[in-house]
């Protein structure tokens, strides 16, 4: 069942807070535009270079009043000791988001992405807006890694039709027009970008 429309699962647990182990929930993040992502396990192969890139476009998101949470069913201790471990190294030492830990899956179950089998989650992003609606699902099987710049440019079409009540076609990108919710729009748009 999609949870896309619908307010986001409300969650309370520990996490890694700027190098601090304490407590959050959604509510800490009020008012924000929130990327959630699920990534299968600490101390593995594709998801340092999913936190390293989400790591990228942090300073970006935090510009648009927008927070990242990195979550797995790693322990709090387990977070720290990969963050202390040096990117070089296969580490994510230098990310300074919040990485949440999901223990007990309460989360990944609730987000729908948990894989029961393994006991680990897919990879998952779920893009809130600031009233914890979820407007992006997005979810990987564990080998395949995901294009974090597009996450960022889902952010910006969110924002864009939040601001401009119109809607946004196919690739488009900050800066770009929107589509008015009409035929005479569309025809508009297919005039003057024939190579869609």
């Amino acid at each position: 069942m999609s949870l896309i429309g619908k307010e986001a699962p409300q969650f309370s647990c520990d996490a890694l807070v700027k190098g601090h182990i304490r407590t959050v929930s959604l509510k800490d993040f009020a008012e924000k535009y929130k990327i959630l992502f699920f990534y299968p396990l600490d101390f593995s192969f594709v998801c340092p270079t999913e936190l390293h890139s989400f790591q990228d476009i942090y300073q970006a998101v935090q510009e648009r009043n927008g927070e990242i949470l990195g979550i797995s069913v790693d322990s709090v201790y387990s977070h720290q000791a990969w963050l202390d471990k040096p990117k070089a190294e296969g580490g994510i030492q230098g990310i300074t988001y919040p990485l949440l830990s999901d223990m007990t899956k309460s989360l990944s179950r609730q987000y729908g992405i948990l894989n029961e089998d393994k006991g680990i989650s897919y990879r998952g992003v779920f893009l809130l807006d600031k009233n914890n609606i979820v407007q992006v699902v997005q979810v990987n099987n564990l080998n395949l890694g995901r294009n974090i710049q597009e996450i960022l440019r889902l952010l910006d079409a969110l924002i864009f039709t939040e601001q401009h009540g119109e809607v946004c076609p196919a690739n488009w990108l900050a800066g770009e027009e929107g589509l008015k919710q009409t035929q005479e729009s569309v025809i508009d748009y297919f005039a003057h970008k024939p190579q869609v």
